[in-house]
C-alpha cells in the first residue's frame, strides 16, 4: 500500500513505533520541523479490521479539521485490505500530527476500546449481557403488541345490545 503512495524517486522511511496515541505525540516535533508541503505517511496498526464506518468518520473528522490531501489523492485515510492497518497521508500545511491525534482519540478509539472489553469479558458474563438485551428487546415487542391489542379489547368491552324478540 506505502509504496503504491509513495511518489516515484521518494520511499517512506520508518522514524519510530508508538504503542499508544500519547506515544504518538513524540512525533509531533519530527513534523514541525519538516518543511510546508511536505508529505507526511504515517501507518496505524489494529488488533482487528476496523469498520468502513469508523474510517469514513475518521475521514470526515480530518477533512473538516482542514487536513490536506495528498496532490492527486482524494482521501487521507486508506485501509490496507491485507492486514488490520490503515495509512493516512496528509500534506503538512501546520503540524497536523497533534490534530490527527486528537481526531484518533475521539473517532476510533472508543469503538476499539469495546471491541477490546468484549474479548476480554468472560464468558458468562458476556451471557448475561446477552440475555438482558434479549429480556428487553421481548419487554419492548410486549409493550408495542400491547398498545396494537389496547384498540381490539376496547370494542369487546362493550356490551352487545340485547334484542328483544319478534312477536308473530
Amino acid at each position: 500500500m506505502p509504496c503504491a503512495m509513495v511518489p516515484p524517486g521518494y520511499r517512506a522511511v520508518l522514524l519510530g513505533q508508538a504503542a499508544s496515541l500519547d506515544d504518538l505525540g513524540a512525533f509531533a516535533p519530527l513534523e514541525e520541523g519538516t518543511a510546508e508541503g511536505a508529505l507526511v505517511l504515517m501507518r496505524l496498526d489494529f488488533a482487528a479490521f476496523p469498520t468502513g464506518e469508523m474510517l469514513a468518520r475518521l475521514e470526515e473528522k480530518l477533512q473538516e479539521a482542514g487536513v490536506h490531501t495528498w496532490p492527486g489523492y482524494p482521501f487521507i485515510v486508506h485501509a490496507d485490505r491485507s492486514r488490520p492497518s490503515v495509512y493516512l497521508a496528509w500534506q503538512k500545511g501546520i503540524a497536523w500530527l497533534p490534530v490527527i491525534v486528537g481526531i484518533l482519540a475521539l473517532t476510533v478509539l472508543p469503538p476499539l476500546i469495546g471491541s477490546i472489553m468484549w474479548l476480554i469479558l468472560p464468558q458468562s458474563l458476556k451471557n448475561l449481557i446477552n440475555s438482558l438485551l434479549s429480556m428487553g428487546m421481548m419487554l419492548l415487542v410486549m409493550l408495542v403488541m400491547m398498545q396494537v391489542v389496547k384498540p381490539l379489547t376496547a370494542a369487546m368491552k362493550e356490551k352487545p345490545k340485547e334484542l328483544k324478540e319478534a312477536k308473530p
